[in-house]
């Protein structure tokens, strides 16, 4: 039974005894289940794009005609050496093309790549069963894995990246090795030559801008910085985030910081109470928050949870002034109680 743990399937990829004539790749990452195939295929053909060497079939293909497999894998290649048939397994059965190549040894390398295998699916338990074959399952990458791809690639372009926003990029990636991909090699282009990609290249390149957006609006707003949270609200409309949106984004983040506040006016300490809350806090935002927790108590919370509730329904029953509804508002809880200290001072 030759079932390979995740863990371990760069190593059996690369030190792959000759005798597992096929190798199957699965899994719900899409991306890497490519990534590895092809990397399989480079490695075993010195010219991957030699058409004597090199037979792409697709699962249809087999479906239709089983002994297609069985044919291609006992021709010799016109100028010897090695040959490798790689199959794209789709949604089609191709267990009975497969079968009869596992029966036998076989010269010539078979790499399937196939989609989310269950335990027990028939293609995943043929392979995994055969002492000719090996299952690889392909999941999405942790985050030690996420931050050496990060640093491999970047170091290929001469840069490096500092350790905030190697933070920040591998949470907003991760999903698939292909898209990862992609999202690093666009921040490499756009820091070439700076030698270290910063937080605000981050920022700028990779996720979801007004998500991002969102979150500036917000921390900046809960912390009592106005003219910053008023700028981030500009970036914000910039990145075509609705004006419900930042409210909707803004009355959530009062929620979680009532309950927040509830612990620190029970005694705990600021920083402690937003390292231990839960959903966690991304690093990137603790030190807004921790200043929220210092301006902002229970009794503040709910008075302006109130405030943008009220908002939130002058905007939909006068959807041409929501943005300046939406602006006031961010004002507002950015200068909650400023004016009473004023008037203590």
């Amino acid at each position: 039974m030759v079932a390979v743990r995740p863990a371990d399937a760069e190593t059996a990829l690369t030190r792959r005894d000759a005798s597992h004539n096929v190798v199957l790749l699965y899994g719900p990452d899409v991306g890497l289940v490519s990534e590895r195939a092809a990397a399989l295929v480079k490695r075993t053909l010195p010219d991957a794009h030699d058409p004597f060497a090199l037979v792409r079939l697709e699962g249809e293909d087999l479906a239709s005609d089983p002994r297609r497999l069985m044919d291609e894998t006992r021709t010799i290649g016109l100028f010897g050496g090695e040959r490798v048939v790689w199959v794209r397994a789709g949604s089609r059965n191709i267990v009975p093309a497969l079968e009869p190549v596992l029966a036998e040894p076989c010269e010539t390398l078979v790499v399937v790549e196939a989609g989310d295998l269950k335990r027990g699916a028939a293609l995943r338990s043929l392979c995994e069963n055969s002492p000719r074959a090996l299952a690889i399952g392909c999941y999405a990458d942790s985050e030690r894995d996420l931050a050496r791809l990060v640093d491999a690639m970047l170091a290929e372009e001469g840069l490096s990246i500092a350790r905030d926003a190697r933070e920040l990029l591998v949470s907003l990636i991760g999903g698939d090795r292909l898209a990862s991909r992609g999202e690093i090699a666009k921040l490499a282009l756009y820091a070439k030559g700076s030698g270290t990609v910063s937080l605000d290249d981050v920022r700028t390149i990779v996720g979801d801008a007004s998500a991002l957006a969102l979150d500036d609006v917000v921390d900046n707003a809960l912390a009592g910085d106005a003219p910053a949270a008023l700028a981030a609200l500009v970036k914000a409309f910039g990145a075509a985030s609705r004006p419900d949106a930042i409210l909707g984004a803004l009355e959530r983040a009062l929620a979680g910081l009532h309950v927040m506040a509830l612990a620190v006016a029970a005694g705990g300490a600021p920083g402690r109470v937003v390292e231990q809350a839960r959903p966690p806090v991304h690093f990137s935002r603790k030190g807004k928050m921790e200043a929220a927790l210092r301006r902002i108590g229970p009794d503040a919370c709910l008075r302006l949870l109130l405030l943008v509730d009220d908002a939130v329904l002058a905007g939909r029953r006068n959807a041409a002034l929501s943005a300046a509804i939406c602006e006031r508002t961010v004002l507002q809880v950015a200068q909650f109680g400023q004016s009473r200290r004023r008037a203590q001072g």
